[in-house]
């Protein structure tokens, strides 16, 4: 009896062990990200590339699309519904094409994102495209940092801010100041995304201005309706900082993100300061010239299907990129042919922030 006693604590003993490690994992995995996916859809309807989507979903599922009015789509992420998170979205045409999110949300067990793409001048036009997917809780360790705003045009539907810190938003007519703090950097580091968000009409958004501080990140975002005029509307903004653009790392244990600040030097050149040009399995990241307006990035060692790409223009003006191309894997490299940029439906060589991650 007293031996069946003993065999009874120590198995009690063990029990509560393992329960206390289990909570302590699943604590540490909901944390930044609680829930992502990503796909390249490359299709009307029906399974897109299963190359290029993955997601925080078990094995068994899928990403669908379903085709809507003309230009119109709707993604259905499987098995991660939930309310908030940020969407980003980037055409990949070989024209002056855009994409951009008009709304998600749950869907019974999933989630459903409608995307509508349009050409310059706001005609609605089916172009493929990249689409991302993220909502985080947690912290991060100083060294790393991850934010994000979704803005419908009048006030933040949903943040997230891995140093703790609420996010900041003022200004509007088409132009708006965010703030991240406690997400700061001595020096430029990291990436920056950002999509429009309008259920009603043409709208494209961009990052127009970047200073970082030690204190916090401070990012113009710039919007404009089918044409050039200023909009007010809504967007959505990821910061990354040593982390991929789904929010997670390690995995995966390869992605990597740069800042074209010269996009006239024909190269192939690796954009300084060190920390806008990251890669995880620290390869050199290289942009060069492609011809007018187009803009080849190579991000090596890091080339791990299932693989994903966005990228966002920069500066004041009004000028978009979307990607020429899918991206193509060589040995373990990845190549981007091309970041395409317009002013207008003109090519123009114009900065740009690309960033690539695989699921693993």
């Amino acid at each position: 009896m007293r031996q069946l006693r003993k065999v009874i604590v120590r198995l009690l003993c063990v029990t509560v062990l393992l329960a206390s490690g289990l909570a302590m994992a699943t604590s540490a995995q909901a944390a930044v990200p609680d829930r992502w996916g990503f796909a390249y859809v490359n299709a009307y309807s029906g399974v897109p590339s299963l190359a290029h989507q993955a997601g925080s979903w078990g094995p068994g599922f899928n990403v669908t699309v379903t085709p809507g009015a003309l230009g119109q789509s709707f993604v259905r992420f499987p098995q991660i519904a939930t309310g908030g998170g940020v969407v980003h979205v980037t055409a990949v045409a070989p024209a002056a094409h855009w994409c951009q999110a008009q709304n998600w949300g749950p869907s019974g067990l999933d989630l459903v994102v409608a995307v509508q793409c349009y050409r310059y001048g706001g005609g609605p036009v089916f172009a493929q495209y990249t689409i991302v997917f993220e909502t985080s809780t947690g912290t991060l360790p100083a060294s790393q940092g991850l934010g994000y705003v979704h803005y419908n045009g009048a006030g933040i539907t949903s943040q997230f801010n891995s140093a703790g810190a609420p996010n900041g938003v003022v200004g509007g007519g088409g132009s708006w100041t965010v703030s991240l703090p406690g997400l700061g950097s001595p020096a430029p580091a990291g990436n920056i995304q950002v999509t429009a968000v309008n259920p009603v009409q043409p709208a494209r958004c961009k990052v127009a201005g970047w200073s970082p501080s030690a204190g916090g990140q401070t990012i113009q975002v710039r919007c404009f309706n089918a044409t050039n005029v200023p909009l007010n509307t809504g967007w959505t903004l990821t910061y990354q900082r040593e982390r991929a653009i789904t929010g997670a790392a390690i995995p995966p244990k390869s992605f990597a993100y740069t800042f074209d600040l010269s996009p006239g030097t024909a190269g192939p050149y690796s954009p300084t300061p060190a920390g806008i040009n990251y890669n995880s399995q620290l390869g050199v990241n290289t942009v060069q010239s492609a011809g007018a307006g187009l803009r080849m990035v190579i991000f090596p060692r890091v080339a791990v299907p299932p693989t994903h790409v966005q990228t966002t223009a920069f500066g004041p003006g009004p000028e978009f990129c979307n990607l020429q191309s899918p991206w193509t894997l060589s040995g373990t490299t990845v190549i981007v042919r091309n970041v395409a940029c317009y002013s207008a439906a003109t090519p123009v060589n114009q900065p740009s922030l690309t960033t690539y991650t695989s699921a693993l």
